[in-house]
């Protein structure tokens, strides 16, 4: 498909592999890229020298684009700025915090900036700073969330800003993207589907509850806090509810329970421990499978959607 982001950032297909915490690594993100598409590697692996690991490693793996997800929360986002430059990346996509401090910096590299946003006014404001595109994120994505919803967020990112969009959130297959495309979207990010990819490092059980769950299967925690976080439905996210509810527990004793939630979820598939991330798609999620044949099935059935889409009328 060629479409505007496609041609900025030199790729063959509109979709990007969401940059998961923890998750996104030099494999996933080579083994996307190499079907085509754009693979992210995460910022959040254990520091600066391991993203500048993952970067390496990445291409010995893929000579194709990819990029990296910063987390402009973390304390070392400052280093990881750095680190992308350093090691010659090309686009980085960012969350959770405002790029402003870096987009000179990225800018005079020559870096490709496309942030994540879920308000209007938020990707005005990334329009406004340079960005060459944003990822409008709804709130049916897993992680954190914001309020609208995609169907609701997408038009009106897309009527305020002239830089292209691309459309996250509520994204499994070629029906979810051929609606984003014809809205005006220029491309799709993908996250929770990926998580069941072979290529995904996740453990069996994170791989196995996705494989098993319903259509009510995730539930968002942590609006009490300001954060507001979608994640499968386990003993610890009932937990997290019922401490949230609970006027008696302090929001200090809220996050010290969550804290290094997700990393035992990913490595340890810790279910009483562990806050397992996963969109709203996730009930339609019956097996694992390469990434490429994700990328080759949301891509590919969209086309067919969107050369039938005619005879509708």
């Amino acid at each position: 498909m060629n479409t505007a982001i496609t041609r900025i950032l030199g790729i063959e297909k509109p979709l990007f592999q969401g940059g998961m915490a923890w998750i996104a690594d030099a494999s996933l993100a080579a083994a996307v890229s190499n079907a085509g598409a754009l693979g992210l590697i995460s910022s959040i692996l254990g520091g600066p020298e391991a993203v500048r690991a993952e970067i390496r490693k990445a291409r010995t793996l893929t000579d194709k684009p990819f990029g990296v997800n910063i987390m402009l929360a973390a304390p070392d986002a400052p280093e990881v700025a750095r680190v992308v430059v350093e090691e010659g990346v090309r686009i980085v996509t960012t969350g959770a915090g405002s790029p402003a401090p870096y987009m000179k910096m990225w800018a005079d590299e020559g870096i490709k900036v496309i942030p994540v946003i879920a308000s209007t006014a938020y990707a005005l404001k990334m329009e406004e700073l340079g960005a060459t595109a944003v990822v409008a994120e709804g709130a049916e994505s897993g992680g954190h969330v914001g309020e609208l919803h995609t169907m609701a967020l997408l038009p009106q990112i897309l009527d305020a800003v002239k830089i292209p969009v691309i459309a996250a959130g509520g994204i499994f297959d070629g029906r979810g993207a051929a609606s984003a495309f014809l809205m005006g979207a220029a491309g799709v990010q993908v996250g929770t589907r990926f998580l069941v990819a072979r290529e995904c490092r996740v453990h069996p059980v994170y791989k196995e509850r996705l494989i098993k769950a319903g259509d009510i299967g995730t539930m968002v925690t942590g609006k009490s806090l300001g954060d507001a976080v979608r994640a499968l439905k386990t003993p610890f996210t009932r937990a997290f509810a019922k401490m949230e509810a609970n006027s008696s527990v302090s929001a200090d004793e809220i996050r010290a329970f969550g804290t290094g939630s997700l990393r035992k979820a990913v490595f340890d598939g810790d279910l009483a421990g562990g806050s397992f991330l996963a969109g709203e798609v996730s009930g339609l999620i019956k097996e694992e499978e390469s990434a490429a044949d994700i990328v080759n099935d949301i891509i590919g059935g969209a086309q067919k959607l969107l050369a039938a889409a005619p005879n509708l009328l």
